[in-house]
């Protein structure tokens, strides 16, 4: 699923984009686009257009043959596509007032999509909405509204290289738990010759230390600013102290493009990354043998982030019902699985755990994440404002994260209005 993450930051670094420069970041928009009764229901078998952000291969047939067997069971027929560049094709389709009936909506981009009525609220018309996890029902809620239901989720973990791991003289005992055993066990490390952490130098891997001290960028409704709190400033400044004593470096520092590159090549005896490691290590460095792990407790506890996308369904699309349909067949707990096996996602469902917990072991501390995860941030117009974050994390070791948080607060104050 490390494809997953690729695309979320390609896609998120397209600041207002196609769509958003008609939409959020301006005008031209149709206002109607949000009001569900202005698209008139067809009746009768529907065709739907269906707009996927396909990882590969694996899951674009995998999609395909699950929408085969809702059109055969259902008499209607959907039509699956995998996109391109899904920010821009939507962008355009949405522009000509012609959206595909459903699509996948990455959580960085909700509210982007459902502030400007470009989305159908039908969250709480699939059975057992409640069955999907908290974290993620929050990622696709805005105004109290359950928008749309995710798709399945990935979490960020701990991953150990076994063979390295051995050479620094540690054992299983030894995986840390909090902050205070990372730091010691990274000395550990670091006292062998070895290079202790590999950490991404975003907020999409740093952020998840500002969750443990108990911290993040925005309020859980994302409507208003927290990015200035003493949560946050432990957190960075944990992080600094890592960076600056070398128990951790960035993947540029071990010229790498990944932390899960660095780590493939044995430059790291540690890194935090996502289940998407899995498909990397396999594909590119099958040798490697590791161990995921939830990731150390901070000062608040328990603390990760998730990455997710939902099935969104276009506000202005003429075959709502239908595509309701197809989006609760396409997020049965068994059809969640057979994705799960396909092209190796987690299931959003918490029915599902259970059955993906027995089949992928190893991945257990991925899902367990759900529990505590933190989503992306829930608010529109933010692209810049997490970019100019991003790049002041990338200089944290010669920034006051004070400085750095302060600025982020004043930002994300203006971007929300």
């Amino acid at each position: 699923m490390m494809r997953g993450y690729l695309r979320t930051a390609a896609l998120a670094a397209a600041a207002c984009g196609t769509l958003l420069t008609s939409a959020a970041c301006g005008s031209g928009f149709d206002d109607s686009a949000g009001q569900s009764a202005s698209a008139p229901q067809s009746s009768g078998p529907a065709s739907l257009q269906i707009l996927i952000g396909s990882s590969g291969d694996a899951e674009t047939t995998a999609v395909r043959d699950a929408a085969a067997a809702w059109s055969t069971a259902s008499g209607n027929t959907a039509t699956v596509t995998p996109a391109q560049d899904l920010t821009q094709q939507l962008g355009q389709a949405f522009a000509g007032s012609n959206p595909p009936d459903v699509f996948y909506v990455d959580a960085s981009r909700f509210a982007d999509y459902a502030s400007v009525g470009a989305l159908e609220p039908y969250g709480d018309k699939i059975s057992q909405p409640t069955d999907f996890y908290e974290s993620l029902r929050t990622a696709f809620t805005r105004d109290g509204k359950f928008y749309c239901v995710p798709k399945d989720f990935s979490t960020l973990a701990l991953i150990v290289n076994d063979d390295l791991w051995k050479k620094a003289g540690l054992g299983e005992a030894d995986v840390p738990t909090t902050w205070d055993q990372l730091t010691e066990v990274s000395k550990k490390i670091k006292a062998k010759g070895l290079v202790p952490l590999a950490l991404g130098d975003t907020r999409d891997r740093m952020g998840a230390f500002m969750v443990e001290a108990g911290g993040w960028i925005t309020s859980p409704d994302g409507k208003q600013a927290t990015a200035d709190s003493p949560e946050n400033v432990q957190a960075l400044e944990y992080v600094k102290s890592l960076l600056k004593e070398g128990l951790a470096k960035t993947p540029k520092q071990l010229d790498a493009g990944w932390g899960g590159e660095a780590f493939g090549k044995a430059k790291a005896a540690m890194t935090i990354e996502g289940n998407w490691i899995k498909g990397a290590i396999k594909a590119d460095y099958p040798d490697v043998k590791y161990t995921a792990h939830e990731l150390p407790a901070g000062p608040k506890g328990k603390g990760t982030l998730s990455f997710t996308n939902c099935w969104g369904i276009a506000a202005k699309s003429k075959h709502k019902e239908q595509a309701i349909s197809f989006v609760e067949a396409m997020t049965k707990a068994d059809q969640q699985m057979a994705f799960a096996r396909a092209f190796g996602v987690m299931p959003s469902r918490q029915s599902a755990k259970e059955a993906f917990a027995q089949a992928f072991p190893e991945d257990v501390p991925f899902v367990d994440g759900a529990a505590y995860a933190q989503g992306p941030v829930n608010a529109p117009k933010m692209d810049s404002v997490l970019a100019d974050f991003d790049a002041g994390l990338q200089n944290l070791t010669t920034t006051d994260p004070k400085t750095l948080l302060a600025r982020l607060q004043k930002n994300t104050e203006s971007a929300l209005g």
